[in-house]
């Protein structure tokens, strides 16, 4: 059976479609590594921060502001791994955060690490999400995991489920790092786009 030139164009566009169908999704929902372990890139300070790259990880010490990524995110997983130095350490992880606010972004969504409130969810400076965390041990290293899907948002620390709510009515905006003159390192930090 012979085949007009038509037919053979159309199959294959048809199976090119199909194969790029295929990889976007494959694509989606894979693991990205946002930090390199090599330098800040992907990474933007914002206010009086001087983030570094020590030993391989990411450190912030020094300054009052945030380091974000460059670009915005709506639904993910993300998960990395973070040690304190100071007994009273502070910092924060932001979650679909505006550009606005100074030092910090206060309409977006920040989960504490902080040493008496940790994984508390914070907005506006005030806390909506209580956890039940105790205080973790400095100079260890601890992960976290953050899943974001539309209004709702689930925390796990060092694998163990924290918290869920449906309070996160913001739809999109910028994932960061408190900074707020406390010494950390972070590792293995990596986002799945849903």
């Amino acid at each position: 059976m012979k085949h007009t030139t038509l037919q053979r164009h159309f199959w294959a566009l048809s199976i090119i479609l199909g194969l790029t169908a295929y990889s976007t999704q494959a694509a989606s929902g894979q693991w990205v590594n946002l930090f390199n372990g090599k330098d800040l890139t992907g990474w933007i300070p914002v206010h009086d921060v001087k983030p570094e790259v020590v030993e391989g990880n990411l450190q912030i010490h020094k300054g009052m502001g945030w380091l974000r990524l460059e670009k915005q995110y709506k639904d993910f997983i993300l998960e990395f791994e973070w040690r304190a130095y100071e007994e009273d350490y502070d910092s924060g992880i932001y979650m679909r955060a505006p550009l606005d606010g100074k030092p910090w972004p206060d309409a977006g969504f920040q989960v504490n690490l902080r040493y008496n409130a940790l994984g508390a969810l914070v907005k506006n400076r005030k806390t909506i999400v209580p956890a039940e965390t105790p205080k973790l041990p400095i100079n260890k290293w601890h992960k976290m995991r953050i899943e974001v899907r539309g209004n709702k948002a689930k925390l796990f620390i060092n694998d163990e489920p924290n918290w869920e709510t449906d309070l996160i009515d913001r739809p999109e905006g910028y994932i960061g790092i408190q900074i707020e003159d406390k010494k950390f390192d972070f590792r293995n930090i990596r986002i799945m786009e849903l």
